[in-house]
């Protein structure tokens, strides 16, 4: 649902410019839903590119070709898709095709044009400064997720989500040096949306793209009309949250500190990515899916937080979490074994002696 929008004018018109040459950084399926509906806006580019992350073997023994989805669109759509290299290191010395570029001399660069238009979309890499000057300042964009300047980072969906926020939104900003600050540039337009109480990751991240990507259409046309300015960013505070990489510490929950509440949105940030995880009393590594927070079990007597124990009422394992919620969890997996419903698990784990008096303590 949005709730608000934001663009940016000059208090005069200018005379239409020429449509741009897009050269668009992206890579995965936030990218492609922003990609999509610039590349439906015929209005405003008149050559349009895409560069990307070349394909990866991934998996046992390098079994499975891991392609960008990014470079798949493009190629159904017809439009060309440029690789860049796999290492960052290699990345530094990387120069954009024509036009931005000059081929008939190894690393020339052209001068900037100002129908030249960089755009970046969820691409997780840093552009050097050598490569955003072939482009003119205010014609280096990005598509930035979050309502700007909370959650600068490179995971604002997940952090937006795991906080709670009940508002988020997107915006399109200039890009930067980095000395200059990650995600730190001027806005073009922003636009914000409620956040559902039962959102997701996946959903929330095809929700923010598709606005994401008619913003930026919308800032585009009033550009070449000579409407559009930016603003500076708010500055930031100290209690102005950041946006950090989500890491495998993130997945491991603490029941002694984190409510019900905080697992399960915790679970529908980041478990697309990375399983919500505890530790059994053996050591091994325990997984959690289709997580919920539980009605008050009274009935199981005062519990303290982290012992678990299998409801047959609920046909769920359930956890005692912080502030005296209870976890309920539909599905598990203990490290090395099979996704297994919570009877089935808990059955087994009956099996190993791990049991104190009917529950079964986790760390």
């Amino acid at each position: 649902m949005k709730c608000f929008t934001a663009h940016f004018y000059t208090g005069t018109s200018n005379a239409a410019k020429r449509r741009f040459d897009i050269l668009f950084f992206g890579r995965d399926e936030f990218s492609c839903n922003v990609f999509k509906q610039l590349h439906d806006a015929r209005d405003v580019w008149q050559s349009i590119s895409i560069a990307t992350n070349p394909d990866v073997k991934t998996g046992r023994r390098g079994s499975h070709l891991s392609i960008s989805p990014l470079k798949l669109l493009g190629e159904s759509l017809e439009v060309p898709v440029h690789t860049i290299p796999r290492r960052k290191v290699d990345f530094r010395g990387w120069m954009p095709p024509p036009p931005f570029t000059n081929t008939n001399e190894a690393h020339v660069s052209v001068p900037a044009s100002e129908t030249h238009l960089l755009v970046t979309a969820s691409f997780g890499r840093i552009l050097r400064p050598s490569l955003l000057r072939l482009f003119p300042p205010a014609q280096r964009l990005n598509v930035h997720p979050s309502l700007l300047p909370a959650y600068r980072g490179p995971a604002p969906i997940q952090r937006a989500l795991m906080r709670g926020e009940n508002v988020t939104g997107v915006c399109v900003i200039d890009m930067m040096e980095k000395k200059e600050g990650i995600d730190a540039g001027s806005v073009w337009g922003c636009e914000s949306m409620v956040v559902p109480e039962s959102a997701t990751f996946p959903s929330m991240s095809v929700e923010l793209a598709q606005t994401g990507g008619n913003l930026l259409v919308t800032v585009l046309r009033d550009m070449l009309l000579g409407k559009a300015h930016s603003i500076p960013q708010p500055p930031v505070s100290s209690t102005t949250p950041h946006a950090s990489a989500i890491s495998a510490s993130d997945a491991q929950v603490d029941f002694t500190s984190q409510t019900a509440l905080d697992i399960v949105r915790l679970s529908r940030a980041i478990a697309h990515q990375r399983p919500i995880s505890t530790t059994m009393p053996d050591g091994r590594t325990l997984q959690l899916h289709h997580l919920s927070v539980s009605r008050s079990h009274d009935d199981l007597g005062p519990v303290e937080p982290g012992w678990a124990v299998y409801s047959p009422h609920t046909h769920t394992v359930l956890i005692k979490c912080a502030d005296r919620e209870w976890l309920s969890v539909l599905k598990l997996k203990t490290q090395d074994r099979a996704l297994l419903v919570a009877k089935e698990w808990w059955n087994g784990v009956k099996g190993l002696g791990l049991l104190h008096e009917g529950m079964l303590k986790l760390f």
